[in-house]
């Protein structure tokens, strides 16, 4: 820990956040720094008896609070905030949790990011590494503080799921890096896709000659970054049969959890990960075997009144959600709809008026607008909750209604939904202008149907 002291000593320091990992921060620091000086900012105030205790500690709270961001040496930002529109001095070092585990954790780091995919890709890879034996641990982006793990992780091999919020000020690569795919997202939070992707390549941008790049062979990696600049060995995956060796294609199908070809090239990037780390394929095959789904990812909420209802509120991307039309193939009810960030819904409006979706049930804000395209683009009305009784009848070739909340939505799925078919939430948006985030609003939906589908009539 004498590298990581060093690294704050006679510096000043900006805990920027408050949540759940601007506390951890904080927690890490006081171990080993106990009379540090630090000073922590937050949009909302801070109510904390720990910190109130605390005589080294300066509280900045209110709309402003990034206004002291040059103010000091080292800034440890949350991932969640974002500082595009902020001037930051070259004398102010922003840096992250993720930035200072990848300098200074004494283990094997493998490190995946991607913008959908990752968190299954994660997960994967830590089931086979705990079949074959690792002392492995699952950490980051999905839910875990890498500095929780910091002290305990010496001789481990840490798989780290990397948002791109955290990666944005990591100036570090992990020894393995998984880049699942690229896609748009997360366009409030930077200066346009352009410093989305460029946060996301950080994953492998410092990495050296000794270490592994994993992308997806499907997208021109060169269209984001110099080859030039990646100094790793590349190993590119596909879903083509030319594009993967013949061990890879027997893991096509082989866990019902993982429907879909974009899961199977998850299950393609864990197994390499897994490979190269010396693993067995029986036990690549036994890892991928324990996999139990995870929530909100196509995940099967149950069959009521005949209708199979899937969860997929982690698809907040167009792309997302016609994979997992694609993998479930007997979807007759979408369901979509969340905060518009200013994604590009062109293509997905022609995706969706060429599928063979019945219904498409819109959720404010994006749902409308979508809704209101693919009905001009087809030739057919969009119809309001209220106005039931213009859907006493199946067999419309694309019903489309505007539905105020959750609520509406799935009230409006059992009433349209053939049975034997699939009713599915796929936002195509994120979530934040009605619910915290997409769980929530997973969760929402689940108590839903499963409330309604104890009800006689709908």
């Amino acid at each position: 820990m004498s590298a990581f002291v060093d690294f704050f000593e006679n510096k000043s320091v900006l805990i920027m956040g408050f949540g759940r990992e601007g506390k951890s921060t904080y927690n890490y620091i006081r171990k080993y720094m106990p009379e540090k000086a630090l000073t922590i900012c937050d949009k909302n105030n801070i109510a904390s008896d720990e910190l109130s205790a605390d005589k080294n500690v300066t509280l900045v709270c209110g709309d402003n609070y990034m206004d002291i961001i040059n103010d000091f040496d080292i800034v440890m930002k949350s991932p969640g905030i974002s500082v595009r529109d902020v001037e930051i001095s070259e004398d102010t070092y922003v840096t992250c949790q993720l930035d200072l585990f990848m300098k200074f954790a004494p283990c094997t780091k493998v490190g995946i990011t991607g913008t959908k995919g990752k968190t299954t890709t994660s997960t994967l890879t830590y089931c086979i590494l705990k079949a074959a034996g690792f002392n492995t641990c699952l950490i980051g982006n999905i839910g875990v503080p890498v500095l929780d793990l910091m002290d305990e992780c010496e001789g481990m091999t840490a798989v780290i799921e990397m948002s791109s919020h955290q990666l944005e000020f990591t100036r570090t690569s992990p020894h393995i890096a998984v880049l699942t795919n690229v896609y748009e997202e997360h366009l409030d939070h930077y200066n346009g896709f352009e410093g989305y992707y460029g946060a996301k390549l950080n994953i492998a941008r410092y990495q050296s000659e000794d270490d592994f790049f994993i992308h997806n062979r499907e997208q021109d990696i060169s269209s984001f970054i110099n080859p030039k600049d990646i100094h790793a060995k590349e190993i590119a995956l596909g879903m083509d049969e030319g594009q993967r060796d013949s061990f890879l294609s027997t893991l096509v199908g082989l866990n019902p959890h993982l429907p879909g070809r974009h899961n199977s090239l998850d299950e393609f990037y864990a197994a390499t990960v897994a490979k190269i780390l010396g693993v067995t394929e029986g036990k690549i095959v036994e890892g991928l075997k324990s996999f139990e789904g995870i929530p909100h990812r196509l995940e099967y909420v149950g069959n009521y009144k005949g209708i199979d209802f899937y969860n997929d509120c982690i698809a907040t991307v167009p792309t997302a959600v016609m994979l997992g039309v694609e993998a479930l193939e007997r979807v007759d009810t979408l369901i979509i709809g969340g905060m518009d960030r200013g994604l590009d819904y062109g293509q997905f409006v022609k995706d969706l008026a060429a599928s063979s979706i019945r219904n498409i049930l819109c959720l404010p804000e994006t749902g409308y607008t979508i809704g209101a395209d693919v009905a001009a683009l087809v030739g057919v009305s969009v119809y309001e909750f209220q106005n039931l009784e213009k859907f006493d009848q199946l067999g419309v070739p694309l019903n489309i209604v505007k539905c105020a909340n959750m609520s509406e939505a799935v009230r409006m799925a059992y009433r349209l939904t053939e049975p034997s078919k699939i009713c599915l939430i796929s936002p195509a948006a994120s979530s934040y202008n009605y619910y915290k985030n997409f769980e929530e609003k997973g969760d929402h939906y689940k108590s839903l149907v499963r409330d309604y589908g104890k009800v006689i009539s709908i």
